[in-house]
Formats: structure tokens, sequence, C-alpha cells
């Protein structure tokens, strides 16, 4: 038994969603042939560790609305001026360390709740992909750039940015070579092969499920907690074989972009996940992504010799240097991804931009201060108010603005996180 247990938990499909029939996965075959007939909604999240140069990114509180100053650090971005806010006073109560800033950005969740040492929530493009990922290939794609800093690159623990319903680390693509091979290389098992191979997989399932059950006579409250969430993995192993099952029979698409080089790293990385991310959502392989962006090649790349670390403890001099050359660069990386969203068109003549609901941010505003996290809204998928500097009461729960946005693309959960309500100051 235990062998079992340990191959199934060792499974891919660990990170697959918990929940089976009342998804409807059965009618992914012939929903995945047709284009909708709207172009659907999509989430992305794009997270980046060390928060921002604070005096030269935020725009000041005392403009708020559309006739705000341009602060230096987000110039590039001025193109874009009427197409995304930026929002002020957004703040996890529960994150206390300035370097996990991803780790809790989307969940809101309480590390210490209950006496533990640590546990996390779902987040919030997770709770999307459970909506969303009924219609696609993969309910949901996580990258996390390829950074040897990336456990001190200000994100923290996790495999990603998400964190399923058991508030477990989802796993995530390290580089676009990885992601291109997800969205677009065929599998050349042959189709019998691969479906014997699937009916291989159910048999042992059905048999680990019989011993599970077997298990419960007579079980300590305890073991049977524990035993209810081993029932929680076999249920996404199962979602995932009826994914693989329906999908099988459907060929992948054929790729719009070439396949990127072995090793883009820093900013050439992002540059390339972000035309994969517009790929992916072009192809309707998905539509939840979220990116956990890296720090140290980025810096590198843009010819920077100040650690990441010390950059983000910046004083007046070459870690303040660092830092704002830093911000200047993402921003025209955002400015880019923009771009190509605004010029991408639906089969409706309409462009991804008016589909998308876009973050750009971080839990961590300024060295270890984890409170008003810089917060950039864009596309028109959520129904956001753009082209704003909008001042929020001071510490409105980042969780509130998740909701927001979650109830702006049709999923109408009740609460996310912390949050106590959706913000109507950010609605058109």
């Amino acid at each position: 038994m235990k062998s079992r247990r340990y191959f199934l938990r060792s499974s891919s499909a660990l990170i697959a969603l918990p929940f089976l029939e009342s998804f409807g996965f059965r009618r992914f075959a012939s929903a995945a042939s047709q284009a909708p007939a709207t172009p659907p909604r999509r989430m992305v999240f794009l997270g980046t560790g060390y928060g921002v140069t604070e005096d030269s990114w935020f725009p000041s509180e005392e403009q708020p609305g559309k006739d705000y100053d341009m602060p230096p650090g987000l110039k590039p971005l001025e193109r874009h001026r009427a197409n995304f806010s930026i929002v002020h006073q957004l703040s996890n109560r529960w994150s206390r360390s300035g370097h996990e800033g991803s780790t809790f950005w989307l969940t809101g969740a309480n590390q210490f709740e209950g006496g533990a040492t640590f546990r996390n929530s779902i987040s919030a493009d997770q709770v999307a992909a459970t909506e969303f990922g009924q219609h696609t290939r993969f309910p949901s794609i996580q990258l996390s750039g390829a950074d040897p800093d990336m456990g001190h690159a200000g994100h923290g623990p996790g495999l990603s940015m998400a964190w399923d319903a058991r508030g477990k680390p989802v796993a995530g693509l390290n580089s676009p070579l990885d992601l291109y091979h997800r969205l677009f290389s065929p599998d050349n098992t042959p189709p019998e092969d691969r479906q014997q191979l699937l009916e291989q997989k159910r048999s042992v399932l059905d048999a680990v499920l019989e011993d599970a059950q077997d298990l419960q006579r007579g079980l300590a409250r305890n073991d049977g907690e524990k035993l209810e969430e081993y029932f929680d993995s076999i249920r996404d192993i199962e979602t995932r074989l009826v994914r693989d099952e329906d999908w099988q029979s459907i060929p992948k698409p054929e790729a719009p972009v070439p396949a990127p080089p072995a090793g883009p790293v820093g900013k050439g990385e992002v540059e390339v996940m972000y035309d994969l991310m517009i790929a992916a959502m072009q192809t309707d392989s998905t539509r939840v992504l979220t990116y956990r962006q890296p720090i140290s090649t980025l810096l590198t790349s843009l010819g920077i010799k100040v650690a990441a670390h010390d950059m983000s403890h910046y004083s007046p001099g070459e870690r303040r240097d660092a830092s704002q050359r830093r911000d200047l660069a993402q921003s025209e990386l955002l400015a880019g991804l923009l771009d190509r969203l605004k010029g991408t068109k639906e089969a409706d003549g309409s462009s991804l931009f008016d589909h998308v609901s876009l973050v750009y941010g971080s839990n961590l505003r300024t060295v270890h201060r984890t409170e008003n996290c810089p917060t950039i809204l864009s596309g028109g998928g959520a129904g956001v108010k753009l082209g704003h500097n909008l001042v929020m009461p001071k510490n409105t729960p980042l969780c509130n603005a998740w909701l927001t946005l979650l109830h702006g693309v049709g999923v109408n959960v009740a609460r996310h996180g912390d949050s106590t309500g959706i913000l109507p100051g950010l609605l058109t």
C-alpha cells in the first residue's frame, strides 16, 4: 500500500483540480473543437520580487484620478496611460516577511493560523482556474523564472505563485522552452499505447481506492483527516486521467511563434515568456497564467553587478541606481506586453487586451515594507477603471482587489483570502 501511495503522490496529476463530474470534464473534447462565439476572458498575474523603488515608481497620492504626473519608474508605460491604473493602499495584513512576496501575494493567507508553522490557502489564479479550466487543455499555466537566486529573489517558498485548494504549492515551468514544449510539442507516443497507459493508471487507482476505503474503518480522528486529504489527492488524479482521455485525440495547435532558444535569461527570458503567454491565449490553450519573474538574471542582463538582495536595500548610490534601472526595464517589458495584447486580434475583431484581466505587482513595497503593495491593473477583461491613479482607504485588503477581479471576469465566489468585499472604486 505504501508503494502505491508514494507513486500516486509523485504523479503530476496531483496538481490537477480536485473537482470531477460537476465540472463537466467529459465535454472538453467537443468544446475544444470550436472557437467560442464570444472571446473568452482570461486572467494574468505577473509577480516581481523585492518590490520597487518607492519614491520614483509610485505616483503621488495627492494626484488621484487621470491627471497625475507619470513617475520616472513608469515612464516607459506613458503610451499606455489610458490602459492601466495604479492602485495605492492595498495590503496583506498577514504578510510579515519582506522577502516572501509571491508566497502569499495571491492567497492572503495567515501562515500561522491555528498554531501552524506554515500554511497557505488557494491562490486567486487557481480560483479562476476552477471556472475557466473546464474549457481548455490546461486549466492554468504557472511560470517561474529560471533564476539561480530564486530562493532568495524576494519570492519566498513555493514552486510558483500558484497554490491549490489545499494550500499546497503548484509547480511551475522554469524556462520559455519548457513552456513552448508544453504548449506545442506533439506527444509521439502512438494513441493506442497512450490509451493503454491510461487504462493501467486507472486500474492502479481503483485498487488504491479500495484499499483506502478499507482503512477508514476504526481510524482515529487525526488519521481520518489524513485519509480525507489522501482522498483529495486521489480525486485530483481522477480528474487528470479524465482530461488526458478527452484531449489525447485532439492535436495540439500549430505554434504561432518559432521555438525559443534554449537559454534566454533575464530580460530576454521575460520577453520570450510574454510572447509565449500571448500564444497560449491565442490558441486558447489556457485562460489563466501566472509568472513569478526572475530578478537576479534580469539585473545581470542589464549589466548591473549589484546583487538582487543588496539592490532591494537601496540607498543613494549604486544600489539605488540598480533599483531604478530594474524598474525601468520591467516597465519597458510590461509596455511591450501591452503592445502585443492590443495588437493581437480576436475572431470577432476585438483585441486580446479587451478580454484579459492583467495584474502586475508584488506583495512587497520596498526594502522590508509589506504594506501598500505596488499594484498595476490593466486589460479590459474585468471591467476595472483604467487610466487612473487610484487611492484606496489605508490598509484595504489586497484580497479585495482579487475578489473584485474574479467577479469582473465572471467567477462569483463569496470571498477570497482575508477579503471583506469587492472594491466599487476599481470598477467602471
